[in-house]
């Protein structure tokens, strides 16, 4: 099946939904199916906007409302993760999931499904060490602290992750797993972003907690945004039994969704023609959230997950096949995912604003029915019941562009705390200032066929993924590092990996869509980093 992935969105679902479509109608067929790696965006009124990790005067509302009321629908099945810029309160109604529009769901903090018989896995957010082992304890309204590590990955989503055995198809991280640059055209993505330089040399640039699940879960495909950069690798595991096959990762970072940048991609992925046609439950993450339910944490204490060292009675939650017939006989044998998405807030209405809208803690309906049917707690209901009785939330003090008090951290089991860059990007680009918000970024095509519409600009879609790297023992990267490249500087491939199909993705055109007259000079850019996430804490600053 053809299944398309998108970087950081933004909140510019029309713009990527146009993209696609340009895609379908130059392209071989239609995209069954959208994932999108976070910086989603799903807002829905003026009070979400205040729930994003962002200045005020950054805070845009975007187009998500229209399908969230119905206005629009999506043209296609859309998956995502969070990310670090998101309407969190919105999401947190969803922890283990659910739709927040019609053909539009959250994977929830951590999640996997199935569509087609394919197996889908993510986790959202990012990582910082001083919260990671903390439990789930922000709820809104969120403070000046509490508006930033609502978005910060915890232990134990991780925990739940690891308990996996069954093979994983794809899995989606909105930061990188930490060394995954190793493994590609690391020479190319230092001249690309050369501020990334030192965390590269360092090994510090991404996500300790996601490289520890790149390394456990193997899944065939990983794909990441965060950075604003496309960057491709392949990285080859090493199996423990000498008799095991070695598993290989195809791994694909995405860019943000602007005109000229390469926020999309379409891939072909094998699936098993005889499965439902519909988005279904996993049964084997089902039962790990069953059997894991008695460890949900909604304290600001830090805490480590059960481990095999004596002090812990269990610490193996994995699903036995007694266990997941069990789970499958409360469910009736119905994996099939509900269609019950249902409206909890009011949708913004352009003609009638409301800045002063109230934000509240919402149960969302969708997560009080799985989890009866489950049989587990409703983190937001744990939280509701604390806050009464401890008023665990702090402060009822909405986000302002008041900089982060971020500065204690406590011990981590990694020695590091990098959930972004700690350097500064001039490379961004502010978030209201696009080049043209009538333009988008196209699907690749043949030079010489003309824009559907005059406005369509267009960005490469090369599909070549990189050959395959081993980890160097050494981390430095100098000036002459002459790591090899599938793409040369003429743009010509340079190695060869196949899509699921068997096609040769190296094959595939790197041209750019144009319309019958190129302006002669663009439009200059402002750059940023500083500027837009003035108020943010210094690892929090990737958009």
């Amino acid at each position: 099946m053809r299944v398309a992935v998108a970087g950081c969105c933004h909140g510019e679902l029309d713009k990527i939904y146009e993209t696609l479509a340009l895609a379908e109608r130059r392209g071989p067929g239609p995209v069954d199916l959208l994932l999108c790696c976070g910086d989603f965006q799903a807002v829905r009124n003026e009070a979400d906007l205040r729930c994003m990790a962002v200045p005020p005067k950054y805070r845009h509302m975007q187009t998500f409302y229209r399908y969230y009321s119905g206005e629009k629908k999506a043209p296609v099945l859309t998956l995502f993760i969070g990310g670090n810029h998101e309407a969190s309160n919105h999401l947190q109604e969803l922890p283990y999931g659910g739709w927040v529009a019609p053909n539009i769901y959250y994977l929830g903090l951590a999640g996997v499904v199935k569509y087609r018989g394919v197996r889908i896995g993510g986790i959202s957010g990012i990582f910082k060490s001083h919260d990671y082992r903390k439990g789930h304890f922000e709820c809104p309204p969120y403070n000046s602290s509490t508006v930033r590590s609502i978005y910060h990955v915890r232990n134990i989503e991780v925990y739940k992750l690891k308990q996996l055995r069954q093979p994983i198809d794809i899995f989606l991280s909105h930061d990188w797993p930490r060394s995954i640059y190793h493994y590609g055209n690391k020479k190319q993505l230092l001249k690309t972003k050369s501020f990334f330089r030192q965390e590269v040399e360092n090994n510090t640039l991404g996500s300790p907690a996601a490289s520890e699940l790149l390394e456990h879960l193997k899944p065939t495909y990983w794909f990441s945004a965060h950075l604003h950069v496309k960057f491709a690798a392949l990285m080859q595991h090493q199996e423990k039994d000498k008799g095991q096959t070695a598993r290989t990762t195809k791994f694909l970072a995405l860019d943000k969704c602007l005109p000229h940048r390469d926020f999309l991609q379409i891939l072909e992925i094998e699936h098993d023609p005889s499965a439902p046609d519909c988005l279904e439950y996993d049964i084997e993450w089902l039962t790990i959230l069953r059997a894991t339910n008695d460890l949900i944490n909604v304290t600001e204490h830090l805490w480590n997950m059960p481990e095999n060292n004596g002090l812990h009675a269990r610490w193996d939650y994995s699903a036995t096949e007694e266990d997941m017939k069990e789970v499958l006989e409360k469910l009736n044998h119905d994996l099939k995912v509900p269609c019950n998405f249902s409206v909890t807030a009011a949708c913004y209405d352009p003609s009638k604003p409301q800045t002063q809208m109230q934000l509240i803690h919402r149960i969302n309906p969708q997560t009080t029915e799985f989890c009866a049917q489950l049989g587990i707690t409703d983190i937001n209901v744990r939280l509701q019941k604390s806050k009464a009785e401890h008023h665990l939330c702090g402060e009822d003090e909405e986000q302002d562009d008041v900089e982060s008090n971020d500065s204690g951290e406590d011990r981590s089991e990694y020695n590091t705390d990098t959930s972004a860059l700690s350097s500064i990007n001039p490379d961004e680009i502010m978030l209201d200032e696009e080049e043209d918000e009538d333009n988008i970024v196209s699907a690749h095509s043949d030079m010489n066929t003309p824009s559907v519409e005059p406005s369509d600009q267009a960005s490469d879609f090369s599909a070549s993924f990189s050959d395959v790297r081993i980890l160097p023992g050494s981390m430095i990267v100098s000036s002459d590092d002459t790591v090899d490249s599938t793409i040369d500087r003429e743009g010509k491939p340079g190695g060869t990996v196949e899509s699921g199909n068997g096609e040769d993705l190296s094959k595939v055109p790197l041209k750019r869509v144009s319309g019958e007259h190129e302006p002669e000079q663009r439009k200059k850019i402002k750059r940023r980093n500083q500027a837009i996430y003035a108020a943010v804490d210094d690892d929090d600053d990737a958009a």
